[in-house]
């Protein structure tokens, strides 16, 4: 019954992150920490994400942005390797803080106007922040759409965006499972919730695919900052303790 729930909640988080460019781990986090314990959080959601996105690679293999994405990779891969081994060592819940901080933040700079882009993105700002977003990723199991700022700006949307951003995360998500299973932190018990968030991916990120279709590039644009800035807020109510515990304190 739980891997059914987790299923249907997850099949809907594909078909909205296809919409808005992102967004599906904080949907779908809340359901997983309820059923499991905190250090399973990282690898579960490791498997479904990396399981779905690599559907939606296959999905919308023509329009993968292949420049941006070597750029990426270069410094994603050591990022992935680092978050993953500092993981299996210790667990900083502040740093969901800080990120939903910064989420919430973006709002306010970019809105939800009609601007393409609030600032110009060259190819290789994707360098460093493709190694502080996989290094992020491994150390919190997911950062959802920490990175749709710099791929809006960049002049990515729909199609382009969540193909390009697709085989970004496979790629990480890959490095992150050889890392925790290396360390130990990746148990077989953990493979049936993975295996239902990614499954349940199929007919989301078909849905979402036809739902894609008939929505303008603006609409785009201003469902994926709204994205931006609701991972941001459930963020902060995950880490709502940390700031019961800094005010007792």
């Amino acid at each position: 019954m739980a891997l059914l729930l987790l299923a249907l909640v997850s099949c809907l988080a594909w078909v909205i992150s296809s919409l808005a460019g992102g967004g599906s781990p904080f949907i779908i986090m809340p359901l997983a920490n309820v059923l499991l314990e905190t250090s399973a959080i990282a690898p579960v959601m490791t498997i479904g994400m990396l399981l779905g996105n690599l559907h939606r690679t296959c999905q919308f293999w023509q329009q993968i942005d292949r420049p941006l994405t070597w750029w990426y990779l270069t410094g994603a891969l050591p990022g992935a390797v680092l978050g993953a081994f500092v993981f299996t060592k210790i667990q900083l819940e502040w740093v969901q803080v800080l990120l939903g901080l910064f989420l919430v933040s973006y709002v306010f700079n970019f809105g939800c106007s009609d601007r393409e882009s609030s600032f110009r993105v060259r190819g290789w700002f994707f360098l460093p922040a493709g190694f502080v977003h996989a290094f992020l990723s491994g150390l919190i199991g997911s950062v959802g759409p920490l990175l749709n700022p710099l791929y809006l700006n960049y002049g990515l949307v729909k199609e382009k965006m969540i193909a390009t951003k697709a085989v970004h995360v496979v790629v990480v998500h890959v490095v992150k499972l050889i890392t925790y299973a290396a360390f130990g932190a990746l148990k077989w018990r953990y493979l049936g919730y993975g295996l239902a968030i990614g499954m349940a991916a199929i007919p989301g990120n078909w849905l979402g695919q036809l739902l894609l279709q008939q929505i303008s590039d603006r609409k785009f644009r201003q469902l994926a900052v709204a994205v931006v800035t609701l991972s941001g807020v459930v963020m902060l109510w995950n880490q709502r303790d940390f700031f019961v515990f800094w005010r007792s304190t």
